[in-house]
């Protein structure tokens, strides 16, 4: 699949009527030829193709690049300058959010014959729509975070701290074939709940409070993104409500979710609903956004969002009710488009789990 890549890739080039295309953000070098280190940039004409990293890598870049000929630096602004003053070229594509104005200003004052123009988005709609080998690692990944949690649960009860279970999870992924995680993950008991992003302390769990976890495991270079929130006993009347208020926002969003909806419009039927149930006030954030080898990436589900669902996308569906002083819910499943529908790669159920 990598070797189909880079002619995409080329394409960008025609669209943005550039000379060559210069690639510096990993994730991106990574998605096109295949490399898994953490030193590269990647320079592509019409016709060929150059990759160049320091004596670290070289022998890994031989064994997994594809796609352009490997160069081996000792100063890597040198070696790009001059292979774009051997080239000729006057017009270059760049990735302008993964460039340090640093250097770019040193760049444009050694090549100040050469205009260079920005390529983000061009690069960004290559990863948006995943293919069938992106497809099968992204359901192994979703599948060892989503046992990974169940094990965890089973095992938590009151006076373990969050960082503990934050661990314990971390542990069980590695069991099952992580390389690591995605993120640090997110565990917020009782109050700590209202924390969108509160990532796991030293506070204890109590029993009768909910916690959030939101957690992600990586595979061969893959994100996953998940979230559930339990109940360490049985929940309160309040808990209750405002769980079912989420649960019944994201399986709206999950039933809407079709090629041709925006992602705007998808926003809207979780967060109307929400609304309808007088805690819109509460819910903050975007409803979703993109995963594959960055655990946040393009698209992105939010009532800003310009763009339209596609067959092939993955993304995230997680709306979340935050009230400071009380606590909060959080639910999220990865979901692939399909044809008609989209069909949740994440497998944790999500009816409340009551520990």
């Amino acid at each position: 699949m990598i070797g189909n890549r880079i002619p995409a890739a080329r394409e960008c080039l025609k669209r943005l009527d550039a000379d060559l295309l210069l690639v510096l953000n990993l994730s991106n070098i990574r998605y096109l030829t295949g490399f898994t280190g953490s030193e590269a940039l990647l320079v592509l004409s019409p016709e060929d193709g150059w990759f160049f990293t320091d004596s670290r890598y070289t022998s890994q870049a031989g064994a997994e690049v594809t796609g352009a000929k490997v160069i081996e630096f000792s100063n890597r602004m040198d070696a790009l300058v001059e292979r774009l003053q051997q080239s000729g070229a006057t017009r270059v594509a760049f990735e302008a959010g993964s460039t340090t104005v640093a250097f770019y200003q040193e760049l444009c004052a050694k090549t100040p014959q050469i205009e260079y123009l920005p390529a983000d988005s061009e690069l960004t709609a290559l990863r948006t729509v995943k293919d069938a080998g992106e497809l099968e690692i992204l359901e192994r990944v979703a599948a060892i975070a989503s046992e990974s949690l169940l094990d965890t649960v089973a095992r938590l009860k009151p006076g373990m701290t969050e960082s503990e279970v934050a661990w314990m999870l971390e542990v069980a992924m590695r069991e099952r074939g992580a390389e690591g995680k995605s993120f640090d993950f997110i565990v917020a008991s009782g109050e700590r709940g209202a924390l969108p992003h509160g990532r796991a302390s030293e506070k204890k769990l109590v029993a009768g409070e909910l916690v959030t976890i939101d957690y992600g495991a990586i595979y061969r270079g893959y994100c996953s993104d998940e979230t559930v929130t339990v109940c360490l006993g049985r929940p309160d009347a309040k808990q209750r409500e405002v769980y079912e208020t989420v649960l019944a926002a994201q399986r709206a969003a999950l039933d809407a979710v079709h090629p041709g909806l925006s992602f705007r419009d998808l926003d809207t039927k979780a967060r109307d609903h929400i609304a309808g149930k007088g805690y819109g006030e509460y819910f903050g954030h975007g409803l979703g956004h993109g995963v594959g080898i960055d655990i946040h990436e393009h698209p992105t589900a939010s009532p800003r969002s310009k763009h339209v669902i596609q067959e092939g996308m993955v993304f995230t569906i997680e709306p979340g009710i935050y009230i400071p002083g009380w606590g909060g819910v959080r639910i999220e499943d990865t979901v692939v488009v399909e044809q008609n529908c989209c069909r949740p790669i994440t497998r944790v159920p999500k009816e409340l789990m009551i520990l």
